[in-house]
């Protein structure tokens, strides 16, 4: 026979769990982003389909800023909690909707441009349906970590202004983020900083030397006048993804004008952390997020 006490912990886990259930149901399912299937694709498994995973900010504090978000993983592999739903929950805690990008990976066949494709169509998704969401189609930013944060930034450097003529209206529309936000990210493909593993599997093995592609994806390279304003994220200390790839993409940022951006570089702090939450000074870097997105009018309802 059970005791009272032991009733009411499992009383109490049993609800935790429905709690924790509520909380993932308030995202709706994955909605790929070709329905009648995507360009490339090698099958039908939820790996061979790009998909958007959406989380509308609540409607009383909702301020129609919006953000793809694009965890890391090496182009292997998608760290979903940190680097996704926990990025998301933060959005919404300022009233700005998200959406986390499952884009293909390198470990299941796919290499570029795949990928480029996939964070592209994202962009073009949401803002095709920006007023539906209630959302500006002014205000889309995309959002990286490690490998996301290189997708972040090729969206940011290879983006195009929609193809008029197309039969798909989302192909209709701009593919441009208005701003980045990329943490500890990859940029360069240059041998002596970027990683490894994220240009082996975006190459795919039998391009790993390709020199016209690193030439290419060292988004350092491909910044313009009309590249986005970017807030970068990284750690001095960090040992996987070196700290000389924020650095090139700021310095390439204020070396064609686009000074809106802003660099924090923290001394310690491993690869990979997050929104760093159990570390006491390394938590503070999403508040200097929050003070850039208020400065440009990311935070503000309109």
């Amino acid at each position: 026979m059970l005791r009272s006490g032991t009733l009411l912990t499992l009383f109490l886990l049993i609800n935790a769990a429905a709690v924790v259930s509520s909380d993932v149901s308030v995202a709706d399912e994955w909605k790929p982003l070709w329905p009648d299937g995507a360009p490339g694709a090698n099958g039908t498994a939820d790996t061979d389909i790009p998909a958007l995973l959406a989380f509308p900010a609540p409607k009383d504090t909702a301020n129609g800023c919006a953000v793809v978000v694009c965890p890391g993983g090496g182009y292997g592999g998608l760290a979903m909690d940190h680097e996704g739903h926990q990025i998301v929950a933060w959005l919404n805690e300022r009233g700005i909707s998200a959406w986390i990008l499952r884009y293909r990976l390198g470990s299941k066949g796919y290499h570029h441009p795949i990928q480029k494709g996939d964070v592209l169509r994202a962009i073009r998704t949401v803002r095709h349906g920006a007023e539906a969401n209630g959302v500006d189609a002014s205000r889309i930013g995309v959002w990286g970590f490690s490998a996301g944060g290189h997708l972040a930034s090729t969206a940011a450097t290879h983006f195009d202004s929609g193809d008029a003529n197309a039969p798909d209206p989302i192909d209709r529309v701009s593919s441009r983020p208005d701003f980045a936000v990329l943490c500890y990210p990859v940029i360069t493909m240059e041998k002596d900083f970027t990683h490894q593993g994220s240009r082996r599997n975006l190459f795919g093995p039998e391009k790993f030397d390709d020199a016209a592609l690193v030439e290419l994806l060292s988004n350092e390279k491909q910044v313009t006048s009309g590249t986005p304003p970017a807030f970068i994220f990284h750690t001095t200390e960090d040992q996987a993804v070196p700290v000389e790839n924020a650095v090139r993409f700021y310095s390439a940022l204020r070396a064609h004008g686009v000074n809106a951006s802003e660099l924090h570089i923290y001394q310690k702090g491993r690869h990979g952390v997050g929104l760093a939450k159990d570390d006491p000074i390394l938590s503070s870097w999403p508040a200097r997020l929050s003070d850039w997105m208020a400065v440009n009018g990311y935070l503000q309802k309109k």
